[in-house]
C-alpha cells in the first residue's frame, strides 16, 4: 500500500508514525522545488536516507569537522568523478579518513537531512513499499519516535530562534571577546566582518538551522548583538538555482564570453562553496583564456623560424608534440600551413607554437621575410 499527498496537508511526524505502525519497508519521497529526499524504511524504523541537496554532502561535514581541507576535497572528487567510486571508499584507500569517522560522518549527514525535514513547511511526499538496498554506504537503525520527537524539538526550537534572528539577511554586532576554539570563535569572526547568517551558514558549512542556533547561543552568552534582523522573504531554491546557474555559465563559456561565465560560476560557488562543477569550471576558463592568449599571440599567416642555434637546440626538452610542430618549422612554411600538417588539434598546435615563442625558441615573421631554411 502507497501513501502520496502534501506536508501542507498531512506533516511528517503523522507520515512517519504511519509507516511506523504499519511496520513497512519501503522508500519515502519527499520533494520541495529542486531539492529531493529520500527516507527508507526497514519493517518500521528509518534506515537510511538520501539528498541532492549539496549543502548536504559529506564534503560539507568533512570541511566542518576540520578532517579535509578545500583543496583536499575537490581534489579527491575530481578522482572520484574520474573512477566512478564511493567518495568515502577512497578517502579511506587513501588514509585521509578512518572506517569508523567516515561512520560517524555518514550517520550524522544522514540524520541531519532527516530533521531538515522537519522544518518543511510544504512538500510533495509518496511512500512505496517494497523492498529497500541493503547496500546502502550507512544503516541507521533509527526508531521513528526517537526522530519524531527530536523533530519536534526543532521545530519548536526554530520558532525561538526565529523571534531572536528572524531572517537569513540578519546582520550582527560582536560585543565581547571571542570564546575557545571554532566554530563559536570562527562564528563570531565572521559576524563581526559583517556576514549575514545566510553568509555565515555557507563558511561555517552548516545548515542555516545549526548556524543560527549557534548564533543564538553567543547571543544568550552576551558576545554577540542583532544588528540588523533583515525582512524576511520567500524562501530561495539552492539546488534548483545551482543547476540553472551552472547550465547558463556552460552556454557563457560555449559563447566565449568568459567574463558572463566566471560570474555565474562565483554565484555558483556563494550558494555551495564545494560544488566541483563550478570549481571545474573555473579551471576550463583559465585555460579556455590561456588557449585564447595563446591564438593571439600566433598569428597564422606568420612564418615560424627556428632562432636559436643546433647545439642549443638539442640541449632543450620537447614533448613530442613539440618535436613535431617544430620538426616543420622550416623558415618558408606559415603557422597556417605547418597547423593543416599536424595531426593534433588546431588549438593545441597554435598552444605549442606559443609555449616556442615563450622560450625563445622559435620566433615570427612576415612573409615577405621568409626565406627558405631562414
Amino acid at each position: 500500500m502507497g501513501l502520496s499527498g502534501n506536508l501542507r496537508t498531512m506533516d511528517l511526524p503523522e507520515i512517519l508514525q504511519w509507516i511506523s505502525r504499519g511496520r513497512k519497508t519501503g522508500t519515502l519521497r519527499i520533494e520541495r522545488r529542486s531539492i529531493q529526499k529520500q527516507v527508507m524504511f526497514q519493517d518500521g524504523d528509518i534506515y537510511s536516507s538520501t539528498s541532492n541537496d549539496p549543502r548536504e554532502y559529506l564534503g560539507q561535514y568533512l570541511i566542518r569537522e576540520q578532517l579535509l581541507s578545500e583543496e583536499q576535497l575537490f581534489k579527491v572528487l575530481l578522482r572520484q568523478e574520474a573512477e566512478n567510486l564511493p567518495l568515502g571508499v577512497l578517502l579511506v584507500g587513501d588514509g585521509l579518513l578512518g572506517q569508523d569517522a567516515l561512520r560517524r560522518l555518514l550517520q550524522m549527514k544522514a540524520e541531519e537531512s532527516i530533521y531538515e525535514l522537519f522544518l518543511w513547511p510544504d512538500g510533495a511526499f509518496e511512500f512505496q513499499e517494497g523492498t529497500i538496498s541493503t547496500s546502502l554506504t550507512v544503516h541507521l537503525d533509527l526508531s521513528v519516535t526517537d526522530v519524531v520527537l527530536e523533530g519536534i524539538r526543532r521545530v519548536d526550537e526554530w520558532a525561538r530562534i526565529r523571534a531572536i534572528v528572524p531572517s537569513p539577511r540578519t546582520t550582527f554586532r560582536v560585543t565581547g571577546a571571542p570564546l575557545g576554539e571554532s566554530p563559536e570563535k570562527r562564528a563570531l569572526e565572521l559576524a563581526g566582518a559583517g556576514k549575514t547568517l545566510a553568509e555565515i551558514s555557507l563558511e561555517l558549512h552548516r545548515s542555516e538551522f545549526d548556524a543560527a542556533t549557534l548564533l543564538v547561543q553567543l547571543f544568550a552568552k552576551g558576545v554577540l548583538a542583532i544588528l540588523d534582523p533583515g525582512e524576511e522573504k520567500r524562501q530561495t531554491d539552492p539546488v534548483g538555482a545551482v543547476k540553472d546557474l551552472l547550465s547558463l555559465a556552460a552556454k557563457r563559456f560555449d559563447e566565449r564570453r568568459y567574463d558572463a561565465a566566471l560570474e555565474l560560476y562565483e554565484e555558483v560557488l556563494a550558494l555551495d562553496r564545494l560544488n566541483q562543477h563550478a570549481k571545474k569550471g573555473l579551471l576550463a576558463l583559465h585555460e579556455a583564456k590561456r588557449h585564447d592568449q595563446a591564438r593571439r599571440a600566433v598569428p597564422v599567416h606568420k612564418v615560424p623560424a627556428v632562432c636559436v642555434d643546433f647545439a642549443t637546440l638539442t640541449r632543450e626538452s620537447f614533448d613530442p608534440q613539440e618535436g613535431f610542430v617544430l620538426s616543420r618549422v622550416n623558415g618558408a612554411w606559415d603557422v597556417q600551413s605547418i597547423l593543416k600538417l599536424c595531426p593534433i588539434s588546431e588549438e593545441n598546435a597554435l598552444i605549442i607554437f606559443a609555449r616556442l615563442l615563450e622560450r625563445g625558441v622559435i620566433e615570427l615573421k612576415d612573409p615577405e621575410d621568409r626565406r627558405l631554411g631562414g
